[in-house]
């Protein structure tokens, strides 16, 4: 079983086309590849849909064209900073891209630069900026109820670049552990997302393996998700993402068929 939730395109930030995204899944023989734009936010147009219209007759036009060769879903990513018509969508992927304060939003995984700032406006307190991201987020998901769960730990993005402030931090991943366990609790599965792997920024897919395993504990299901920006990063790393999966202790991970989520064997 072969399926990606989380794919971006030139509708986006992403650099492929949908068909040549969908030609890359044909050729790589997935069953099924969702699509997921990111939703538009007024207050930060830089990376987002501006064509959500053009994005879902484009996609639904591929859906009918090839569905003899593979299931096309027409999803979004959700900032949850900014809520969506979620009927529009086939499904909600739903993330948080922002850290706020004094009413100031902060980008956290723009760029390494930009999460300097961000730990600047938090004085260096690495647990203030986590706690700030993890409480609105957790908010978001148990009141949202999103199909899928983006990139829960994203604040993790540049924690390899140099010294680590998070994943070797016995007090994060404490707190970071008591976040996904609460977010657990809205039934909503989480994606292990390999796309900060495809850009060179992580070894690991999010959720780092504290958090992963904590998920195998607690009984929440995945889905294996790319986090692609081109047609030919759709299934990145997929392998060693089972196989960390795995380790975690899961034997299934989920996907989307007929409306619905199924498992399927790793």
């Amino acid at each position: 079983m072969l399926s990606n939730f989380h794919t971006h395109t030139v509708f986006c930030d992403g650099a492929s086309t949908p068909e040549e995204v969908v030609l890359s899944a044909v050729r790589k023989g997935f069953d099924t590849l969702g699509f997921s734009g990111h939703g538009h936010t007024p207050f930060d147009s830089s990376y987002c849909m501006q064509d959500t219209a053009g994005y879902l007759r484009t996609v639904r036009d591929l859906a009918c064209q090839y569905k003899d060769k593979l299931q096309i879903l027409a999803g979004v990513e959700e900032d949850a900073e900014y809520l969506l018509n979620r009927t529009e969508y086939d499904y909600l992927l739903g993330s948080s891209h922002y850290l706020r304060k004094n009413g100031v939003r902060y980008p956290i995984d723009s760029n390494p630069e930009c999460f300097q700032k961000c730990l600047e406006v938090f004085d260096q307190d690495v647990l203030a900026l986590a706690e700030n991201y993890y409480s609105f987020f957790v908010d978001y998901i148990l009141r949202r109820k999103p199909d899928i769960i983006g990139h829960f730990d994203l604040i993790t993005k540049f924690d390899e670049m140099g010294e680590s402030l998070f994943l070797k931090n016995p007090d994060y991943n404490r707190l970071a552990v008591a976040a996904i366990e609460k977010a657990a609790t809205a039934g909503c599965v989480f994606e292990v997302n390999t796309g900060a792997i495809s850009r060179g920024y992580r070894t690991t897919p999010y959720p780092s393996e504290p958090l992963l395993s904590t998920l195998h504990r607690i009984g929440a299901r995945v889905v294996l998700c790319s986090d692609s920006h081109h047609a030919d990063t759709i299934d990145f790393a997929f392998e060693d993402a089972k196989a960390l999966m795995r380790e975690a202790g899961f034997r299934e991970a989920w996907t989307f068929c007929n409306g619905e989520f199924v498992p399927y064997a790793i």
